[in-house]
C-alpha cells in the first residue's frame, strides 16, 4: 500500500506519518484540494483543526486497477446528469443551487437532479463539517457548511463520469 501511485487522485500521503495497510486512517482536507492521508494517532493532527478531518478506510483511497462497465442504470442518465456529474468532478463538493447556475438549468431542475443521482448513489450528501470552497474558483478558501446541502461524487459516480468522457471522445 505504500506505493502512492495506487492512490485516488484527491488522495496523498501525510509525509509526518507514512502510514501503511496495517495502520487505521484519518483523511485531512489541506489547503491544495487533496486529502492528505494520516495515521490515526499521528501527533501531527494534535495541531490541526478538527473540522477538516473525516474518518477514511483504505477502500476509499486506493484506487482500483480494473476496467469500469457501467451498470444498466447508466442508461437512464441523460445530458444533464453528466453536466452535473461533471461539475462534481472537476469542483468537487457543491450544493444545487450554483450547480443549476454553472450547467444552466432551473434551480427546481437541479434539486430534481440531484435528489435523481443521488437515489443512484451516484453523488451523496456532504456531512456538516468546513469544506473546501469549489476548487478552481476562490483558492484556499474553506467555508462552514451551513444552510445548503452539499453534494460530492461517490466513488461510482466518478466511475461512471470518467466512463462518460472516454467514451464520448471515442464517439
Amino acid at each position: 500500500m505504500s506505493d502512492k501511485s495506487k492512490l485516488k487522485d484527491k488522495y496523498t500521503y501525510a509525509q509526518c506519518c507514512s502510514p501503511t495497510i496495517e495502520d487505521e486512517i484519518v483523511g485531512y482536507y489541506s489547503h491544495n484540494n487533496l486529502i492528505k492521508i494520516h495515521k490515526s494517532n499521528c501527533n501531527s493532527l494534535k495541531k490541526v483543526d478538527k473540522e477538516r478531518l473525516l474518518p477514511l478506510h483504505w477502500h476509499d483511497v486506493v484506487s482500483e486497477n480494473e476496467s469500469f462497465i457501467p451498470d444498466d442504470n447508466y442508461f437512464l442518465l441523460d445530458n444533464i446528469d453528466f453536466d452535473i456529474l461533471n461539475h462534481h468532478f472537476i469542483y468537487g463538493i457543491d450544493y444545487s443551487l450554483i450547480v443549476a447556475r454553472k450547467v444552466n438549468i432551473s434551480k427546481q431542475k437541479a434539486f430534481d437532479r440531484h435528489k435523481k443521482l443521488l437515489s443512484m448513489k451516484l453523488i451523496e450528501r456532504v456531512e456538516p463539517r468546513i469544506v473546501q470552497y469549489r476548487k478552481g474558483i476562490v483558492n484556499n478558501k474553506w467555508i462552514k457548511h451551513r444552510n445548503h446541502t452539499y453534494y460530492q461524487l461517490t466513488q461510482k459516480g466518478a466511475k461512471y463520469i470518467k466512463y462518460y468522457l472516454a467514451n464520448s471522445k471515442k464517439n
